[in-house]
């Protein structure tokens, strides 16, 4: 009965392959009689394509489990990773169609005068620039402009040095050096904010006036190894309209050399009067982040007296300090007299930021400070 059912099943003409199929199992063995094939053999004749058939659902999903293990799939995106594949500039194209700028500076003004307009641009304007546009930034990573920044701000080393140091540190590239590089940067003031209780006189016995004295150190660094400095309780706003060398005398603003040596400063200056008294400092240069050079920490600040003999000549006080110890004076009148005690780092603030930052506040309103 169960033979019957099978025939009419395969006898359909949506089945005529199966009825190929099983009559090819009920085929006469050696012997002239028909063997019913066993299950396994079956599904040996099915994946060895013997009989050429489609194959039922069942069998379908063990094939695929069979050969799974053997598949990989092909994903040719996973070879892109880890390659950095730069936008082709539309100027200078191949592609037939024509290229629209939508940036009317891009239209109206051409890349070779752009280009000259980047060169006319301070560094750190130029860092700036990069954050405007992809074709701006790809523009400003051109070497010739950060080679022009080094070579002004490391200009006391000499070019002959600069070469010798990009080579041997920085792989070749002005840009990295100029990033990774100590460097005192001259766009601006560092500035270190002080505070000191003084006693005043009582008035009652019973009550004591105490007042918060508040005083600034500016320092302001040229590249061609000369600096200025002035002690005032004055604002920056206020000071830093003549912090240069044409300040008068009223403005207290004096002169002085310094040596940058990898990341510490040694400074020097001389203040005028009956006995000359010479100011030498030891500076560590660091930044919030990388590139910033944003903080002087300060390692010794000490005022020493000196023979009027030794500074004659003003332009070489870096010489005539070589080989003092630090708390060394030649004027036995003028002892070595130490200013670390109580002052903060220097924070750089940009001149274009003057008239904003928070060292303007009183001491009201900033009762602290801190530099980071």
């Amino acid at each position: 009965m169960e033979n019957r059912n099978i025939y009419h099943r395969f006898n359909c003409g949506a089945h005529n392959d199966w009825f190929k199929f099983y009559s090819r199992l009920c085929a006469p063995t050696a012997r002239g009689r028909r063997r019913r094939r066993t299950k396994s053999e079956v599904t040996v004749m099915a994946f060895n394509g013997d009989v050429s058939i489609g194959v039922p659902s069942e069998l379908q999903l063990l094939s695929h489990k069979r050969s799974m293990q053997y598949l990989i799939p092909d994903r040719p995106w996973l070879n892109l990773y880890g390659i950095r594949v730069q936008p082709i500039a539309p100027f200078g194209s191949v592609s037939s169609q024509p290229f629209y700028d939508s940036a009317l500076i891009h239209r109206s003004l051409p890349d070779e005068l752009l280009f000259e307009v980047f060169t006319r641009m301070s560094a750190y304007t130029l860092g700036r620039a990069t954050c405007v546009c992809r074709k701006w930034k790809y523009m400003i990573r051109n070497p010739s402009l950060w080679r022009s920044a080094c070579l002004k701000t490391w200009q006391i080393c000499g070019a002959e040095t600069n070469y010798k140091i990009l080579l041997s540190k920085y792989d070749g590239s002005w840009r990295k050096m100029w990033v990774y590089r100590p460097r005192i940067r001259t766009d601006g003031l560092y500035v270190s904010r002080n505070t000191y209780i003084h006693t005043g006189i009582p008035e009652f016995k019973f009550t004591k006036t105490v007042h918060v004295v508040c005083y600034y150190r500016y320092l302001r660094f040229y590249p061609s190894g000369k600096f200025l400095s002035k002690i005032s309780s004055q604002k920056v706003k206020e000071v830093v309209k003549y912090m240069h060398f044409r300040s008068s005398k009223n403005d207290c603003v004096f002169k002085g050399d310094y040596v940058l040596k990898d990341d510490e400063i040694e400074a020097a200056l001389v203040y005028p009067g009956l006995r000359y008294t010479l100011l030498r400092m030891r500076l560590r240069l660091r930044g919030t982040v990388v590139g910033a050079n944003n903080r002087l920490d300060v390692l010794n600040i000490v005022t020493t007296g000196v023979n009027t003999n030794e500074i004659k000549n003003r332009d070489n006080l870096l010489g005539i300090m070589s080989g003092w110890d630090e708390n060394e004076s030649h004027d036995p009148d003028v002892p070595a007299v130490s200013h670390n005690r109580g002052t903060t780092p220097f924070v750089f603030v940009p001149f274009d930021e003057a008239e904003t930052s928070v060292l303007n506040l009183p001491v009201e309103k900033m009762d602290f400070f801190v530099p980071g």
